[in-house]
């Protein structure tokens, strides 16, 4: 099955406990106001992958010590089909590494997904799509709404566990306060395989606090690198 993809990266540490896989699917029709990720709204652009790609590298990460997978977007109950497929098979590839010692918790890794849909909004099909995940974070971003909560957007979204494995994995962190870095910064160089370096594309991953896109373009350019384009601007 295809599924249509805005990026991914590994390590991820902003969006989830651990060192993560971070998968952001493409296409979001809720299109919130103050979204960091307006260039994953268009449901045409991004990348169109076989979901066996992503388990290639739900693979790796797992041999790599990942603490879990979070795919976020977008939104990915746009693509239920994809994204039932994409889970089922990712619980499936974890059962070898759900040994004592797998994580730093000594718990096997977990499934984490971002909607911007309500639980009163999951309709059988987005239920579907979402079973094999452990824990899911739901609700629209609300841009007016700030949150200290870690890994939330917004002070109405919620953080709610699924499966036994979630409920032990992020009991802690329900109601906790965030206490470390909000944002990872990614810097990548496109460049052909046999050609010069392209421009730079400075990605910014996690739920930044209100205010901090200010800061960190001005930290960037500070550092001599000028935005060229902005995901969070029209």
């Amino acid at each position: 099955m295809r599924i249509r993809v805005s990026g991914t990266h590994f390590p991820l540490e902003t969006l989830g406990p651990g060192r993560r896989l971070g998968i952001w699917l493409q296409g979001c029709p809720l299109a919130c106001p103050g979204c960091m990720s307006r260039h994953t709204w268009d449901a045409e652009s991004g990348e169109s992958v076989d979901v066996e790609a992503l388990l290639e590298l739900w693979r790796s990460a797992l041999g790599r010590g990942a603490a879990g997978m979070t795919v976020s977007g977008g939104e990915p109950l746009a693509q239920p089909a994809a994204l039932a497929e994409l889970l089922r098979g990712a619980a499936r590839l974890r059962t070898a590494w759900t040994r004592p010692g797998t994580t730093d918790d000594g718990l096997p890794a977990d499934l984490l997904v971002y909607t911007g849909y309500e639980e009163s909004e999951l309709d059988t099909s987005r239920r579907t799509a979402l079973a094999s995940a452990d824990a899911v974070v739901t609700g629209r971003f609300r841009v007016a709404e700030p949150t200290g909560l870690v890994w939330r957007g917004s002070a109405n979204q919620r953080l709610t566990p699924r499966t036994g494995l979630g409920r032990v994995r992020y009991a802690p962190h329900l109601d906790r306060e965030a206490d470390g870095p909000a944002v990872q910064i990614v810097v990548e160089s496109a460049q052909a395989s046999d050609g010069p370096a392209g421009p730079l594309s400075v990605r910014l991953l996690g739920v930044p606090r209100r205010g901090e896109l200010l800061y960190f373009e001005r930290w960037l350019r500070e550092r001599g690198l000028r935005l060229r384009e902005r995901s969070w601007r029209p």
